[in-house]
This record gives C-alpha cells, sequence and structure tokens, in this order.
C-alpha cells in the first residue's frame, strides 16, 4: 500500500518476533521496513523483504522510516524513544514507557516540540478476558463495585535469562516494572486516577535481588478498592478478575490465547486467532431484591492485539485520539515509581 505506515522495530527478540512484527505485517496499513539485529540475523528468514540494520543509529538515520518501535531492555527505553523522535519519527513504546513520571513526561513534552506522536504498547487492553471485564463493568449488571481484584499469577522459579530484569538497582527492573504496568494500565482505563495508591512488594524465589511478588492498591473514595497482585512463586493461579458488587459479583479466568497461538506461529488473521476455550468463559453471579442468586456464564469477545495497531493508525493518518492517554501514563508511574504508602514485605529468598 502506498500511503502503508513504515515501521522500524529497534529489536527482533521476543518481543519483536511475537508482539509486533506479525501486526506490523499483518495490518495492510503498515510495513515493516526494517529492524535491528546486531549479531544474529533472523528477521529475513521469515519476512524476506526486511531491512537488517546493525544499530539503532542507522535504522533511524533511513529517511523512508515514519514510525519507530522502542522495545528494547526496560532501562533503554526513555533514551531509545527520545533519540528516535529527535530523529523525526513517530514512536511506539513498549512498557515501561518510563521508570519515573519526570520521564514520561520530558518524552510527552519532547513528542509535541517536534510534532510528533508517543503511542504506549500497553496490548493487554486487548486480552479478550480483559475485554470481558470491560463488558461487564460498562454494563452495569453488579451494581455499585465495591471490591475489585486484578491478578497476573505465573510459576517461574528459575531466575530470567535476561539480566536487565533480574539486576538489583537497574532501573526497571523486577517484577513491578514487569507485569505492573498491564495490571495498572487495565485498572485506570477503568476506573480512572485513585486518590491513593499504597504498594508491598516481595523477594522469594531462590537468588532474587528484585521483587517476584507485587501488590498494589488503589484506593478511589466513592469507588471501588482495587486491589492488583503478580507473583512468580504461584503454581495454582487464582481467579485473574474478581469483581464484587452491591448487585452481584463476576470471575474470570485469565485465558487470553494470543501469545500462545503467537509463540506457535500463528497468524493474527487466521479465523482461530484470539479465540479462547469454552470452558474458559467468565461466571456472572446477581442477587435479584428477594435476595435470589442467578448464575450465567459469559463468553468473551475475540482477543486482537492488532486493534492496537489500528489505533496507532486512526492517529496517524486520521488525527483519531488513542486510547493510552498521556495522563494514564503519568498517574501509572506514579503508582510504580511514587505510590503514597510503599512498603516491603520479607525477603525469604536463599
Amino acid at each position: 500500500m502506498s500511503n502503508a505506515i513504515q515501521t522500524g522495530l529497534l529489536a527482533y527478540g521476543m518481543s519483536g518476533q511475537v508482539f509486533q512484527a506479525p501486526f506490523v505485517a499483518a495490518h495492510p496499513d503498515f510495513a515493516l521496513r526494517a529492524v535491528v539485529e546486531r549479531t544474529r540475523k533472523q528477521a529475513q528468514q521469515r519476512y524476506p523483504a526486511v531491512i537488517s540494520y546493525p544499530s539503532v543509529a542507522e535504522l533511524l538515520h533511513d529517511p523512508a522510516i515514519e514510525l519507530v518501535v522502542v522495545n528494547t531492555p526496560n532501562d533503554t527505553h526513555v533514551a531509545l524513544a527520545r533519540q528516535a523522535l529527535q530523529a523525526g519519527k513517530h514512536v511506539l513504546l513498549e512498557k515501561p514507557v518510563a521508570t519515573t513520571p519526570a520521564e514520561v513526561q520530558e518524552l510527552w513534552q519532547l513528542a509535541r516540540s517536534v510534532n510528533r506522536r508517543l503511542f504506549a504498547y500497553q496490548n493487554r487492553r486487548y486480552d479478550s478476558d480483559f475485554q470481558l471485564v470491560q463488558q461487564v463493568v460498562a454494563g452495569g449488571q453488579l451494581g455499585q463495585l465495591v471490591d475489585v481484584t486484578f491478578r497476573f499469577d505465573r510459576y517461574k522459579l528459575a531466575l530470567n535469562p535476561k539480566q536487565f530484569k533480574e539486576e538489583a538497582g537497574r532501573p526497571g527492573s523486577g517484577l513491578l516494572f514487569d507485569l505492573g504496568p498491564h495490571l495498572l494500565d487495565q485498572a485506570l482505563s477503568l476506573f480512572g486516577r485513585p486518590a491513593r495508591v499504597r504498594r508491598a512488594l516481595g523477594r522469594f524465589r531462590p537468588g532474587s535481588q528484585v521483587d517476584d511478588y507485587v501488590q498494589l492498591q488503589l484506593l478511589y473514595p466513592n469507588g471501588p478498592l482495587v486491589t492488583l497482585v503478580s507473583g512468580l512463586v504461584i503454581a495454582q493461579p487464582l481467579p485473574a478478575y474478581v469483581l464484587h458488587g452491591t448487585l452481584g459479583s463476576f470471575q474470570k479466568s485469565r485465558a487470553d490465547v494470543q501469545e500462545a497461538q503467537l509463540l506457535a506461529g500463528l497468524s493474527p488473521l487466521d479465523a482461530a486467532y484470539g479465540l479462547e476455550p469454552a470452558a474458559e468463559a467468565g461466571l456472572l453471579t446477581l442477587v435479584d431484591a428477594d435476595g435470589q442468586k442467578t448464575q450465567q456464564t459469559l463468553a468473551p469477545p475475540q482477543g486482537n492485539y492488532l486493534q492496537l495497531f489500528e489505533a496507532v493508525h486512526q492517529a496517524l493518518r486520521h488525527g483519531g485520539a488513542y486510547p493510552v492517554t498521556e495522563e494514564q501514563l503519568l498517574w501509572q508511574l506514579q503508582a510504580l515509581a511514587e505510590p503514597d504508602e510503599p512498603w516491603e514485605t520479607h525477603s525469604r529468598n536463599a
């Protein structure tokens, strides 16, 4: 397509191969022009027309590239996004977009000053399970929400081979900045800015130098208590979404299949892409005026991260509003880096 958004990826590791390139290639209004591959040259095996640059500087010097995807280690996000904006490129920036509120504010100011767009890659908004949660909240069947819990449970006792995630003192390391942005983005997109944030962190894996357990509590003066939990030592996951309101409750497992399908090589354009198993439907429990309970299962919509790229396309080509706002990113970084009440759990690692 002649007006396709010429796109370059700054890395072609798991993120580039699984969460970025398949969607840039699948969307008719994008073109995967180039990637940065310093050593192993793999991208052309799947995308023969792609250019493989040995450095970020060379990719940014390509005048045909309009959009740059910053999908590098967490502590490089701000510096590379800054370089890309200064080079005249629009930027799609993976989470965490920064490690402090000041950094994210600086990036937005720079983007405005050079008349370029900065987009946060918050793909979990387009998970099938979360989209069902959105529908339930918007539908109002639960009445006034009282208590809400979102969880991201995993069991990964071994330390991550990606050192940037495991080094103590390295900005953006640990579970808080790994899965915390996903949980916070989902909560903030539904409920807005909390009045206060409380945070607990813990280290429990043998030899861990960074947090591998996170609990965030978002307090809303006239809304629910929202608790966000993630851990790497949880062998039996609990329901990922539990919502209690004055008229009933809803719960749903974390069952979005997109990551597994992408790892298996399934195209986002396949008819089966993003469809959860029927057994993973959500459970809605309602209580009528007489106190009688009724239950029904709710099937989630089809998940599709391609919607995020469509939102970028609409913003760049038609001036559309991008759903992840500057305010929400600032609130997210304030919760991650500057909670009102931080406290530490005791480390139990060896």
